[in-house]
Protein backbone atom coordinates (compact mmCIF):
# COMPACT_ATOMS: atom_id res chain seq x y z
CA UNK A 1 0.00 0.00 0.00
CA UNK A 2 1.71 3.04 -0.93
CA UNK A 3 1.09 5.98 2.18
CA UNK A 4 3.61 8.56 1.10
CA UNK A 5 5.33 10.48 -1.78
CA UNK A 6 8.97 11.67 -1.42
CA UNK A 7 9.72 14.81 -4.10
CA UNK A 8 13.13 16.07 -5.43
CA UNK A 9 12.54 19.80 -5.42
CA UNK A 10 14.68 21.75 -7.98
CA UNK A 11 14.24 20.39 -11.48
CA UNK A 12 11.20 18.13 -10.73
CA UNK A 13 8.53 20.50 -8.75
CA UNK A 14 10.03 23.57 -9.86
CA UNK A 15 12.22 25.14 -12.62
CA UNK A 16 14.87 26.85 -11.22
CA UNK A 17 17.79 28.57 -13.62
CA UNK A 18 21.21 29.92 -11.94
CA UNK A 19 24.79 30.66 -13.27
CA UNK A 20 27.27 30.60 -10.27
CA UNK A 21 29.77 31.33 -13.06
CA UNK A 22 28.19 34.75 -13.94
CA UNK A 23 30.44 37.84 -13.00
CA UNK A 24 27.79 40.12 -11.64
CA UNK A 25 27.95 37.75 -9.03
CA UNK A 26 31.19 38.28 -7.79
CA UNK A 27 31.31 41.73 -8.39
CA UNK A 28 27.75 42.92 -6.27
CA UNK A 29 29.55 40.77 -3.34
CA UNK A 30 32.96 42.30 -4.15
CA UNK A 31 30.97 45.60 -3.40
CA UNK A 32 29.26 44.28 -0.48
CA UNK A 33 32.00 42.80 1.30
CA UNK A 34 33.84 46.43 0.57
CA UNK A 35 31.40 47.79 3.42
CA UNK A 36 32.35 45.64 5.90
CA UNK A 37 35.90 46.52 5.33
CA UNK A 38 36.88 43.38 3.37
CA UNK A 39 38.64 44.42 0.06
CA UNK A 40 38.39 41.96 -2.84
CA UNK A 41 38.64 42.34 -5.99
CA UNK A 42 35.57 40.31 -8.00
CA UNK A 43 38.22 37.76 -9.85
CA UNK A 44 40.42 37.21 -6.52
CA UNK A 45 36.57 36.43 -4.35
CA UNK A 46 35.57 33.93 -7.46
CA UNK A 47 38.89 32.23 -7.15
CA UNK A 48 38.68 31.95 -3.45
CA UNK A 49 34.89 30.58 -3.61
CA UNK A 50 35.73 27.95 -6.21
CA UNK A 51 38.82 26.85 -3.89
CA UNK A 52 37.16 27.09 -0.90
CA UNK A 53 34.09 25.12 -1.76
CA UNK A 54 36.42 22.46 -4.25
CA UNK A 55 38.61 21.75 -0.97
CA UNK A 56 35.77 21.94 1.75
CA UNK A 57 34.37 18.82 -0.27
CA UNK A 58 37.62 16.96 -0.74
CA UNK A 59 38.30 17.14 2.52
CA UNK A 60 35.00 15.91 4.01
CA UNK A 61 35.46 12.08 3.16
CA UNK A 62 31.89 11.54 2.11
CA UNK A 63 30.98 9.14 -1.21
CA UNK A 64 28.98 11.63 -2.07
CA UNK A 65 29.90 15.31 -0.63
CA UNK A 66 27.61 18.27 -0.05
CA UNK A 67 29.18 21.85 0.74
CA UNK A 68 28.42 24.49 2.67
CA UNK A 69 27.68 27.81 1.75
CA UNK A 70 27.55 29.66 4.43
CA UNK A 71 31.22 27.95 6.19
CA UNK A 72 32.38 28.58 3.08
CA UNK A 73 31.94 32.60 3.43
CA UNK A 74 32.53 32.34 6.71
CA UNK A 75 35.75 30.90 5.74
CA UNK A 76 36.40 33.99 3.47
CA UNK A 77 35.41 36.32 5.67
CA UNK A 78 37.74 35.17 8.38
CA UNK A 79 40.63 35.04 6.30
CA UNK A 80 39.96 38.15 4.65
CA UNK A 81 38.75 40.59 7.86
CA UNK A 82 40.52 43.94 8.56
CA UNK A 83 40.67 45.59 11.95
CA UNK A 84 37.17 47.61 10.44
CA UNK A 85 35.67 44.17 9.90
CA UNK A 86 36.67 42.69 13.62
CA UNK A 87 34.81 46.15 14.87
CA UNK A 88 31.98 45.07 13.47
CA UNK A 89 29.08 44.40 15.76
CA UNK A 90 28.81 40.70 17.05
CA UNK A 91 25.57 40.45 15.88
CA UNK A 92 26.25 41.31 12.28
CA UNK A 93 29.69 39.16 12.38
CA UNK A 94 27.51 36.18 12.93
CA UNK A 95 24.73 36.90 10.09
CA UNK A 96 27.55 37.96 8.06
CA UNK A 97 28.07 35.05 5.97
CA UNK A 98 24.32 33.82 5.34
CA UNK A 99 23.89 37.49 4.44
CA UNK A 100 26.87 36.63 1.88
CA UNK A 101 25.02 33.54 0.93
CA UNK A 102 21.49 34.78 0.39
CA UNK A 103 23.20 37.32 -1.83
CA UNK A 104 25.44 34.98 -3.98
CA UNK A 105 22.14 33.00 -4.90
CA UNK A 106 19.81 36.31 -5.19
CA UNK A 107 22.30 37.17 -8.08
CA UNK A 108 23.17 33.93 -9.89
CA UNK A 109 19.45 33.06 -9.87
CA UNK A 110 17.38 34.00 -13.49
CA UNK A 111 14.29 32.16 -12.96
CA UNK A 112 12.50 30.27 -10.11
CA UNK A 113 8.88 28.95 -11.20
CA UNK A 114 7.00 25.65 -10.92
CA UNK A 115 6.02 23.32 -13.76
CA UNK A 116 2.90 23.60 -15.01
CA UNK A 117 0.20 21.68 -12.87
CA UNK A 118 2.83 21.20 -9.82
CA UNK A 119 -0.03 22.71 -7.34
CA UNK A 120 -3.26 21.23 -8.87
CA UNK A 121 -1.22 17.83 -8.58
CA UNK A 122 -0.45 18.44 -5.06
CA UNK A 123 -3.89 19.29 -3.85
CA UNK A 124 -4.67 16.22 -5.10
CA UNK A 125 -2.35 14.14 -3.31
CA UNK A 126 -2.27 16.16 -0.63
CA UNK A 127 -5.51 14.78 1.04
CA UNK A 128 -4.35 11.02 0.84
CA UNK A 129 -1.26 10.73 1.07
CA UNK A 130 2.16 12.03 3.45
CA UNK A 131 4.14 14.15 1.37
CA UNK A 132 7.99 15.12 2.04
CA UNK A 133 11.19 16.82 0.28
CA UNK A 134 14.00 15.47 -0.07
CA UNK A 135 16.53 17.71 -2.23
CA UNK A 136 20.30 18.06 -2.94
CA UNK A 137 21.36 21.94 -2.08
CA UNK A 138 21.66 24.52 0.50
CA UNK A 139 18.81 24.94 3.04
CA UNK A 140 19.77 29.00 3.72
CA UNK A 141 18.80 28.90 -0.49
CA UNK A 142 16.09 25.93 -0.49
CA UNK A 143 13.75 26.60 1.94
CA UNK A 144 13.10 30.30 0.84
CA UNK A 145 12.68 29.01 -2.30
CA UNK A 146 10.36 26.44 -1.40
CA UNK A 147 8.11 29.50 0.40
CA UNK A 148 8.66 31.91 -3.00
CA UNK A 149 7.47 28.94 -4.94
CA UNK A 150 4.52 28.93 -3.33
CA UNK A 151 5.17 25.11 -1.63
CA UNK A 152 4.87 26.07 2.01
CA UNK A 153 2.86 24.00 3.30
CA UNK A 154 2.61 21.03 1.27
CA UNK A 155 5.66 18.82 2.79
CA UNK A 156 5.19 17.88 6.25
CA UNK A 157 9.03 16.69 6.18
CA UNK A 158 11.82 18.70 4.13
CA UNK A 159 15.44 17.62 4.21
CA UNK A 160 17.83 19.06 2.17
CA UNK A 161 21.50 18.08 1.85
CA UNK A 162 23.70 20.87 3.16
CA UNK A 163 22.42 19.85 6.57
CA UNK A 164 23.92 16.49 6.64
CA UNK A 165 26.95 17.02 4.61
CA UNK A 166 26.49 14.77 1.53
CA UNK A 167 24.40 14.56 -0.84
CA UNK A 168 22.00 12.05 -3.13
CA UNK A 169 22.25 9.09 -3.63
CA UNK A 170 23.65 8.51 -0.81
CA UNK A 171 21.20 5.68 0.96
CA UNK A 172 21.31 7.57 4.60
CA UNK A 173 19.31 11.03 3.30
CA UNK A 174 16.27 8.04 2.04
CA UNK A 175 16.70 6.24 5.64
CA UNK A 176 16.67 9.70 7.14
CA UNK A 177 13.68 11.10 5.21
CA UNK A 178 11.44 7.86 6.24
CA UNK A 179 12.12 7.79 9.74
CA UNK A 180 10.88 11.52 9.74
CA UNK A 181 7.54 10.46 7.49
CA UNK A 182 7.29 7.14 9.77
CA UNK A 183 7.01 4.89 6.86
CA UNK A 184 9.04 1.93 5.27
CA UNK A 185 10.44 2.36 1.92
CA UNK A 186 8.04 -0.21 0.17
CA UNK A 187 5.13 2.01 1.34
CA UNK A 188 6.61 5.18 -0.46
CA UNK A 189 7.35 6.98 -3.80
CA UNK A 190 10.02 8.72 -5.07
CA UNK A 191 9.34 11.48 -7.46
CA UNK A 192 12.52 13.35 -9.19
CA UNK A 193 14.33 14.36 -12.26
CA UNK A 194 17.80 12.67 -12.24
CA UNK A 195 18.57 9.03 -13.01
CA UNK A 196 21.32 8.86 -11.28
CA UNK A 197 20.54 10.75 -7.78
CA UNK A 198 17.23 10.50 -7.55
CA UNK A 199 16.08 7.11 -9.58
CA UNK A 200 19.16 5.18 -8.46
CA UNK A 201 19.38 6.62 -5.45
CA UNK A 202 15.95 5.58 -4.72
CA UNK A 203 15.89 2.68 -5.98
CA UNK A 204 18.39 1.18 -4.10
CA UNK A 205 17.10 2.50 -0.82
CA UNK A 206 14.38 0.50 -1.72
CA UNK A 207 11.75 2.81 -2.61
CA UNK A 208 9.41 2.89 -6.29
CA UNK A 209 10.28 5.56 -8.32
CA UNK A 210 8.45 7.78 -10.68
CA UNK A 211 11.38 9.47 -13.24
CA UNK A 212 10.22 13.19 -14.55
CA UNK A 213 11.66 13.92 -17.49
CA UNK A 214 12.09 17.61 -17.09
CA UNK A 215 14.21 20.13 -19.08
CA UNK A 216 17.05 19.53 -15.93
CA UNK A 217 19.07 16.97 -14.56
CA UNK A 218 20.60 13.37 -16.34
CA UNK A 219 18.41 11.47 -18.32
CA UNK A 220 20.66 8.66 -18.80
CA UNK A 221 19.64 5.41 -16.94
CA UNK A 222 23.08 5.41 -15.19
CA UNK A 223 22.15 1.25 -14.08
CA UNK A 224 18.53 2.09 -12.88
CA UNK A 225 15.38 2.08 -14.68
CA UNK A 226 12.37 3.93 -12.78
CA UNK A 227 9.10 2.36 -12.38
CA UNK A 228 7.14 4.92 -14.48
CA UNK A 229 8.07 7.66 -16.75
CA UNK A 230 6.09 10.90 -16.40
CA UNK A 231 6.65 14.14 -18.85
CA UNK A 232 4.38 16.24 -17.71
CA UNK A 233 3.99 16.60 -13.78
CA UNK A 234 0.02 16.06 -13.77
CA UNK A 235 1.10 12.60 -15.35
CA UNK A 236 1.85 11.90 -11.60
CA UNK A 237 -1.48 11.00 -10.91
CA UNK A 238 -2.06 8.16 -12.97
CA UNK A 239 1.79 7.23 -11.89
CA UNK A 240 0.32 7.05 -8.60
CA UNK A 241 -2.83 4.98 -9.63
CA UNK A 242 -0.51 2.63 -11.78
CA UNK A 243 1.80 1.70 -9.31
CA UNK A 244 -0.76 1.15 -6.15
CA UNK A 245 -2.65 -1.23 -8.86
CA UNK A 246 0.20 -3.12 -9.49
CA UNK A 247 2.84 -3.20 -6.71
CA UNK A 248 5.39 -1.27 -8.57
CA UNK A 249 5.28 -3.67 -11.87
CA UNK A 250 5.50 -2.05 -14.94
CA UNK A 251 4.86 -3.50 -18.37
CA UNK A 252 6.86 -1.67 -20.89
CA UNK A 253 4.12 -0.38 -23.12
CA UNK A 254 2.19 1.11 -20.12
CA UNK A 255 5.08 4.02 -18.88
CA UNK A 256 4.24 7.32 -19.70
CA UNK A 257 3.07 8.40 -22.35
CA UNK A 258 4.88 10.69 -24.78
Amino acid sequence: MIRGLIFDINGTTTDILTNEGHDEIYRALANFLAYQGIALRPDELRELYFATNKRQRRESGQEFPEFDVVAIFREIIGECASSYTKKLPSAKLRLLPGICAEIFRAVSRFRLELYPGVLATLNALKPKYRLAALSDGQSVWGLPELYSAGLNGYFDSVLISSDFGYRKPDPRLFALILEKMGLTATEVIFIGNDMYRDVFGAKTAGLKTVFFKSNQGDQRSRGAEADYIIYDFPELLEAVRFLEATGGTVAEDTVGTT
